[in-house]
């Protein structure tokens, strides 16, 4: 994919950049060594100033960079404001909350012959993020708030169709205040990544992207004994029982499926509905969806704008066209929209067999799986088939199916009465082949720290 920003609501290509080369790439690499050598003893409620900075620059600049979002990838400008805001409100809390995080955790020394024994969490290094388009700015800063806080440097290689978010990025830390050198945008191509993994000064990785993406970064990581935390997707479960309270569970789940125009990870993507309400739940969802706005993503009565890549809306064509061929039925939508743009009208699909691609496969916009289920345990069965695991959701006001979901869900998060949902105070990543690692909550600013053992005796 070329480096350029092509606004998928209309397929013009308005900008294209040159992929950095060998000797750009080594300077900025050599430029993160450089300051990790001194940016590392920083005292940390200096990092947090500039932090606490570069969230008030990113406030004051909100509409522009929302604005830019939705161009690039297609976001609605309303979901875009918001990522903004959620941004903000990750710097804050990452500023607010690294010295508690990072404070050192008391042993018991005695027990082990000490005098005194504790644990000291110190940065790693400079670390590469391998960051996805469909959360242009959150995916970057949730890595960037807590790596910088840290004191390890960031370089960011981001998605080739989001390069002035990407630029955006790099500019925003060192206009905060942050030395020269601590978060740096790399515009490098796919296949640059291994050289810039493999450099010896080059000490960890973070990667959310698609599952393949994830196997080869992890798999060179791997050969240089590097650390990595992966993000691969999922096919998010959302299961309602009878008690659930159904006005709330359907408008949820129109929103848990079309957030974002359908391209998120964390999105419901697999309606599990209990047979006694299967039918009346159906009725509503099918409505709802039906009557959403699809149309321009910068007008702000628009609920569904683009997906953000041609590719991408290709891709959903052919998985609902292989559902349909071998005896699937389309309840709503299933086609695209006459119209420019890389558009998908919003759909829900039922009668889904295990021979079709999407009862295994990830969808990545605004489609809908539906299924029937007779009891709990089937819900769960069906909800656990899938390779991927990242976020699920439930809907029951019983307690002891609350707790049964809770125990055997096989997932990164489960969410009872509610839409799965990434929160700075709360871990984030998955199981299975979501992958591995946490982001975000005091787990996330430690996952690219040495954890060192002192013993004072």
């Amino acid at each position: 994919m070329a480096i350029a920003t092509v606004n998928p609501t209309t397929g013009e290509t308005l900008k294209t950049f040159e992929p950095l080369d060998e000797h750009e790439v080594e300077e900025r690499i050599a430029l993160a060594a450089t300051e990790f050598a001194t940016y590392r003893a920083t005292d940390v409620k200096q990092r947090a100033a500039w932090m606490q900075s570069a969230a008030s620059l990113l406030e004051s600049e909100q509409e522009q960079v929302a604005r830019l979002m939705t161009t690039e990838m297609g976001k609605t400008l309303v979901s875009a404001r918001s990522e903004v805001a959620k941004c903000v409100k990750g710097m804050r809390y990452y500023a607010e909350h690294a010295e508690e995080f990072l404070a050192d955790e008391p042993a018991d020394g005695p027990a082990v012959g000490a005098r005194r024994a504790y644990a000291r969490y110190q940065p790693l290094g400079p670390v590469l993020a391998v960051m996805p388009w469909n959360f242009p700015l959150w995916q970057a800063i949730r890595f960037a708030a807590p790596a910088l806080m840290a004191g390890n440097v960031g370089l960011l290689k981001h998605a080739s169709n989001v390069p002035q978010t990407a630029l955006y990025l790099g500019e925003l830390f060192a206009r905060a205040g942050f030395p020269d050198g601590c978060f740096q945008t790399l515009l490098i191509g796919s296949g640059q990544v291994e050289a810039v993994l493999r450099d010896h000064r080059v000490v960890a990785a973070t990667l959310t992207g698609s599952e393949p993406a994830g196997r080869s970064v992890a798999s060179i990581a791997g050969s240089e004994v590097k650390r990595t935390v992966l993000e691969l997707g999922g096919s998010d479960p959302y299961v309602v029982m009878p008690s659930a309270d159904l006005d709330a569970a359907v408008a949820t789940a129109v929103t848990a499926r079309v957030q974002n125009n359908g391209q998120s990870c964390i999105a419901a993507k697999r309606f599990i509905v209990h047979t006694d309400v299967y039918d009346d739940f159906t009725a509503r969802f099918v409505a709802r969806m039906e009557a959403l706005r699809v149309g321009d993503p910068q007008d702000e009565s628009t609920d569904v704008g683009p997906l953000a890549t041609e590719q991408g809306r290709d891709d959903l064509e052919m998985l609902v066209a292989d559902a349909v061929g071998r005896g699937a039925h389309v309840l709503c939508g299933g086609f695209i929209p006459d119209r420019p743009g890389w558009f998908y009208q919003p759909t829900v699909i039922t009668d889904i067999t295990p021979e079709m691609r999407i009862f295994m496969e990830e969808v990545f916009g605004p489609a809908a799986s539906l299924y029937r289920v007779a009891d709990i345990d089937e819900a769960l069965a069906l909800a656990n088939v899938t390779d991927f695991g990242l976020g699920s959701n439930a809907w029951t006001t019983d307690e002891i199916e609350q707790e049964r979901f809770v125990a055997d869900l096989e997932a990164g998060a489960v969410f009872i009465n509610g839409m799965v949902t990434s929160s700075p105070e709360l871990p984030f990543g998955g199981v299975k082949n979501s992958g591995y690692g946490r982001e975000l909550s005091a787990h996330g600013i430690r996952e690219f720290c040495n954890i060192k053992t002192v013993w004072i005796g």
